[in-house]
């Protein structure tokens, strides 16, 4: 038994002191109502990424759902705000100044309404584009120097159609599924970029 106990005693050690040194964000509404809408394909991303790297997203922090991993050798801090997502940049704002984490190493995951379902496009930078989330987190950042994956959730069917009725609508099942689909290629775009291979996920992903 006190080999056992001894075992415990060098696992604890050896425990992962890294700092966070990166921040990995999906964005979305919290509730249940928003659930599976449009807006909240970030909120779908960063959970996947979080089952594949073990860890879930439930640690409240910084007025965010948050949690712990590791990519590589880099320690990043996930994140799902809770702010609704007009006021994504209160919490990512915080999380970025209470770890002194420059803007180019806050990886933001976001609806595109632009882009078809399930296209996935990289981007180093770049202004809000009409999107709410992102311009509150410029705001907050004061910066627009930070890297984005945006992932196409479809065009309004028509000009006139009321943007936020768009955003809060239900994801029809087969867009939800050509979205499902790219998951492993958001995940593999969200770990080149947090080791600092944004031109690798380009290359791979933006062509």
């Amino acid at each position: 038994m006190s080999n056992i106990f001894d075992l415990f005693k060098k696992i604890e050690k050896k425990a992962d002191t890294t700092p966070v040194s990166f921040i990995i964000a999906g964005l979305g509404n919290p509730g249940a109502q928003y659930e599976k809408t449009r807006h909240n394909v970030g909120f779908v991303a960063i959970d996947y990424i979080a089952e594949k790297l073990g860890v879930r997203i439930d640690r409240a922090k910084f007025h965010a759902l948050t949690s712990e991993a590791k990519i590589g050798e880099v320690r990043v801090l996930l994140m799902k705000p809770q702010t609704f997502m007009n006021n994504s940049g209160v919490a990512i704002g915080e999380a970025a100044s209470f770890y002194k984490i420059p803007p180019e190493r806050v990886l933001i995951l976001h609806d595109e309404i632009s882009f078809e379902p399930g296209m996935i496009r990289i981007r180093r930078k770049g202004s809000a584009g009409g999107h709410n989330g992102l311009k509150s987190i410029i705001a907050h950042l004061a910066s627009e120097e930070f890297p984005r994956v945006k992932i196409g959730v479809g065009k309004k069917p028509s000009p006139e159609y009321d943007l936020a009725d768009w955003v809060l609508g239900k994801l029809p099942k087969d867009h939800s599924d050509t979205i499902d689909a790219k998951r492993e290629d958001i995940l593999d775009a969200t770990r080149l970029i947090a080791e600092g291979k944004i031109d690798d996920a380009m290359q791979r992903y933006s062509k």
